[in-house]
């Protein structure tokens, strides 16, 4: 027989209420769905994080980089105005590098759709300069230079052409933030159903323990308890497995050797995120836990 009393407010526990709370299937059941769960959501964390580093590092890079682009169809004017070109940009303070491009370079990278037609001498090829800014400079200055020289030069800024990108990977960062809210209110959902399926398991109990006095707050404090017990089980088997399978993609993403690729390692703040991770598991499920047992006890018992 099993007795509950009451001592300063508390009710009386030892092995015997957790006996009682280990004879319901459905709260076992908690350590692999918190497992689970977790797993999912520190991949999709993680995902989210690292693409928002390689977006942020992608901007970064081009931010402050543009293509010059001189189309004069004369040779020799054109290689002048280029010349001239680079040494007015150069002078300016905004700029940080000046590299006027070799024809041999624009004709090995014509080369898949030209052949052999893009090292003829005469074939119109546009002078290019690539130029790099300071941070946070202002890429007007280098338009109006250009545009002094050469009105028909071309400005191409980077970050102009990289925008779909951008986009999409801003897209992909948030698309996985959202996993990871519904991936959490799912978890609160189950935490609540496997609640509600132990009160009915163990309403003659319950009761009982009202009867000699529990009040519902000691009552849910002894399924909140066992729930974040499994939900901290599951946590740990989750959270290892999770990290184990996200240093093995970091492993594969460093062997690759890309740079977009692997500027989405995440970093120490991104690591701490995702270590914090489960105790807001477990807290998010004792908090679901104890807020569904007490309006159910409030409603029904």
């Amino acid at each position: 027989m099993i007795v509950f009393g009451t001592r300063g407010g508390e009710t009386r526990r030892g092995g015997a209420d957790r006996r009682v709370l280990d004879e319901a299937g459905t709260l076992r059941a908690m350590t692999w769905v918190m497992a689970i769960m977790l797993f999912l959501t520190l991949l999709a964390a993680a995902a989210g994080l690292g693409t928002r580093q390689a977006a942020t590092a992608l901007e970064r890079q081009l931010a402050g980089r543009m293509t010059v682009q001189v189309v004069e169809g004369s040779p020799a004017k054109r290689d002048a105005i280029a010349a001239q070109m680079a040494a007015a940009l150069k002078a300016l303070p905004q700029v940080r590098r000046v590299v006027p491009v070799d024809r041999a370079e624009l004709t090995r990278l014509l080369a898949p759709w030209l052949g052999a037609a893009g090292a003829d001498a005469d074939l119109p090829m546009p002078a290019m300069i690539d130029v790099d800014l300071i941070a946070d400079a202002d890429p007007a200055a280098v338009v109006a230079a250009v545009r002094r020289i050469d009105a028909a030069s071309r400005v191409d800024r980077h970050a102009s052409w990289m925008s779909p990108v951008s986009g999409l990977m801003a897209t992909v960062t948030w698309l996985a933030f959202g996993l990871v809210a519904l991936m959490l209110s799912a978890t609160a959902a189950v935490v609540v159903l496997a609640a509600r399926a132990g009160l009915e398991t163990h309403r003659a109990t319950i009761e009982i323990m009202h009867m000699l006095g529990s009040t519902d707050v000691q009552v849910a404090r002894l399924f909140q308890r066992r729930i974040a017990r499994d939900a901290a089980l599951g946590a740990i088997g989750g959270g290892v497995l999770a990290m184990g399978v996200l240093a093995l993609v970091a492993a594969r993403i460093a062997a690759v050797g890309s740079d977009l690729l692997g500027s989405a390692t995440l970093a120490p703040a991104d690591w701490t995120i995702l270590l914090l991770l489960p105790v807001a598991f477990v807290l998010l499920a004792t908090l679901a836990a104890r807020i569904a047992v007490l309006a159910a006890l409030r409603k029904t018992l």
